[in-house]
């Protein structure tokens, strides 16, 4: 046959022929066999090859005969399918990682760009196209999800996510003005676009720029593994260039191994608390032992170890548990004395806590920690009064409640905390004396049953109502007899935690970069080792160690540090360049030259100046027959002297 003047040989028949005929004559197979038949054979034996099933990896089997082949899917090959395209490896142990490839031929109007994708990061450069002038293609992810955006138009996002550590496949088809963005053979969305012309000599980036300030602008550098990628039918390989099929050869590599093997995550014992780490791809999980929980084993369910007294209460708190346990008390019936004062120590950090509680009808009187002061309530008569002082730092205060005239019925009433008198306060109000506590009424210490909210996380020493000690321990836990005529029996049916002590603070350790823990009694201290510092040893002395700074000079403040970025760059870094002719001043038409640290302008054929805003004026020429002399911006030539009249505002000789 003849295809553009051109004789295309037509592919051999396969199969069986019988009662051939030429001009009438039998042609006899034998007679073919004698002469000059190749691969001709006498009989019509056949044999579905397809029927050994050959095809691995998914690959479609077609018969062919006394043959067969194998219609292999992404990204398999070979003639059985058993072959998988290398895969490239990104970002292996935090590296930076990039390709770049030369486009070899200018491809048509319509643009196909595919590949497999496998990642557990959130944002990423993959890919970018770029011409002499600029990048015109970038696909990068964010958020986990592919994001595609060609020149000015708008971008691209798909719906699905696939930071998930699976295999995608993900394309960008461009097909004549519209753009459509695939991923794992289901179309996400599409958007109008110019025609695009990706011309021989185009540079094609995979995982990253060069200039990791470029790259940060798309979320930094690409982290996974990427297999199979194709533009059109050409193939860009990474690794064992296969001269028998299309392709662009890879033209700078850094940082990009062979494989898609995941990070050594275990590595950084990531698993607290006895937590055994299991590595994953790019990812770990950890197998907390009991009673713990979260992805690092950091959650401590103390209050299913069991670790109150009976008939008390476990409260979790953000770095262990507290046991609120609120005692109660009654009088003897033999307190006679009138009850004009209260005395104890306290130590605490909660800012909001109840202390001492007791109500009769209308009658009631409280002692408690409000905002961190401590405050007092005298029902009936409603006296109120609060320290001048916060009291939840966790240290120890001794405080001083009584009535300023004990003798009389109405009094004010004075709180002086730690012995400083100069300091002490005084309720406005008057009110009586607290009698109403010497028989018949629940004297509650330590919270306010049943509303755990209150309940005093701290120590008391000892209490003494009207210079009558609340007792700790029962008459049966002491060793001699309580003599006192006047006493308040503890009612409650356990006794109190004995000795001061918080939380775990230091458990797990709370300091980082190998800061040692300080217990401080409810909250902590690190000291930091040589180079750091912060609450937790989290910032380091010299924030500028790591040089932050793309394209500037940093400089300490505080606990940060701040970065002074070079001409033509911006950002927290110094990471985003700034285009300095994106607003530049050049007039009529001017050409903005982007300069090292400044632009210039190409002006227009009529005009001059630094902005192009001086029209440039006719010229002049005189001279005689065979030589003529020339005056610039409107100079009038003085003939045969070759000397030029300059107009006002020039000088010079021409």
């Amino acid at each position: 046959s003849a295809q553009n003047g051109v004789n295309t040989p037509l592919p051999a028949f396969i199969g069986c022929m019988r009662d051939v005929f030429v001009d009438r004559q039998l042609i006899v197979p034998e007679e073919w066999l004698r002469d000059s038949a190749v691969n001709v054979s006498p009989g019509c034996s056949h044999r579905d090859r397809c029927l050994d099933m050959p095809c691995q990896n998914r690959g479609q089997c077609v018969n062919l005969w006394q043959s067969y082949q194998c219609w292999c899917p992404r990204p398999y090959e070979g003639q059985d399918c058993e072959e998988e395209h290398v895969t490239a490896r990104f970002g292996n142990e935090d590296s930076q990682s990039y390709a770049a490839f030369t486009v070899t031929d200018d491809l048509g109007r319509n643009l196909s760009i595919s590949l497999f994708l496998r990642t557990r990061r959130h944002n990423g450069l993959i890919l970018a196209l770029a011409n002499n002038s600029s990048r015109y293609l970038h696909v990068w992810l964010e958020d986990g999800k592919v994001t595609v955006q060609l020149s000015n138009f708008d971008g691209l996002t798909a719906e699905t996510a696939i930071d998930d550590g699976e295999v995608h496949f993900v394309s960008v088809e461009m097909a004549e003005d519209q753009m459509t963005l695939y991923v794992s053979g289901q179309k996400q969305v599409d958007v109008e676009i110019s025609q695009v012309h990706v011309q021989a000599g185009d540079a094609v980036f995979v995982g990253g720029l060069m200039e990791r300030s470029q790259s940060s602008v798309f979320g930094g550098y690409f982290k996974g593994c990427i297999q199979d990628l194709r533009i059109n039918d050409n193939r860009l390989q990474f690794f064992g260039l296969d001269t028998s099929v299309r392709s662009y050869p890879v033209e700078l590599m850094e940082n990009v191994t062979a494989g898609c093997s995941g990070d050594d995550t275990c590595s950084r014992n990531p698993c607290l608390n006895g937590g055994m780490c299991y590595s994953m791809w790019d990812d770990f999980t950890c197998s907390c032992p009991p009673n713990t929980a979260g992805r690092h084993c950091e959650e401590v369910r103390w209050c299913e170890l069991l670790p109150c007294p009976t008939d008390s209460e476990c409260r979790m708190l953000n770095q262990g548990y507290e046991c609120n346990t609120v005692l109660s008390y009654r009088g003897n019936g033999h307190i006679t004395r009138n009850l004009t004062n209260l005395s104890l120590n306290l130590r605490t950090r909660k800012r909001n806590a109840a202390i001492l509680h007791a109500q009769k009808g209308s009658a009631f009187f409280t002692l408690s920690v409000q905002d961190g002061f401590l405050f007092m309530e005298l029902g009936r008569s409603t006296v109120s009064l609060s320290s001048q002082k916060s009291v939840s730092d966790g240290e120890w205060h001794s405080i001083h409640l009584f009535m300023a005239t004990p003798w009389a019925q109405m009094s004010h009433w004075t709180l002086v905390l730690d012995e400083e008198i100069e300091d002490a306060s005084t309720s406005r109000s008057q009110g009586g004396n607290l009698d109403f506590l010497r028989q018949g009424v629940d004297i509650f210490l330590g919270g306010l049953a049943p509303d755990a909210s209150w309940a005093l996380a701290g120590c008391l020493g000892t209490v003494e109502l009207g210079g009558i000690a609340l007792p700790y321990f029962s008459s049966s836990d002491v060793n001699l007899p309580r003599l006192q005529v006047e006493q308040f029996i503890q009612t409650s049916p356990h006794p109190p935690l004995i000795s001061c002590f918080g939380e775990p603070v230091c458990e797990p350790n709370p300091c980082l970069n190998g800061g040692e823990c300080q217990d401080l009694f409810n909250t902590y201290n690190c000291s930091c080792v040589e180079g750091w510092f912060g609450r937790r040893c989290d910032f380091s002395t010299n924030s500028c160690a790591s040089n932050p700074c793309v394209h500037g000079n940093c400089s300490v403040s505080g606990l940060t540090y701040e970065c002074t970025c070079e001409f033509g760059y911006t950002g927290v870094d110094c990471e985003e360049e700034v285009d300095v002719c994106e607003n530049h001043l050049c007039a009529h038409g001017g050409t903005c030259l982007h300069g090292p640290d400044r632009y210039s302008c190409l002006c227009p054929e009529n005009y001059t100046g630094p902005l192009c805003k001086m029209p440039k004026l006719p010229v002049s020429v005189c001279g005689d027959d065979t030589r003529n002399y020339t005056c610039f911006n409107g100079g009038n030539c003085t003939d045969r002297e070759l000397s030029c009249d300059c107009p006002p505002g020039f000088t010079g000789h021409r």
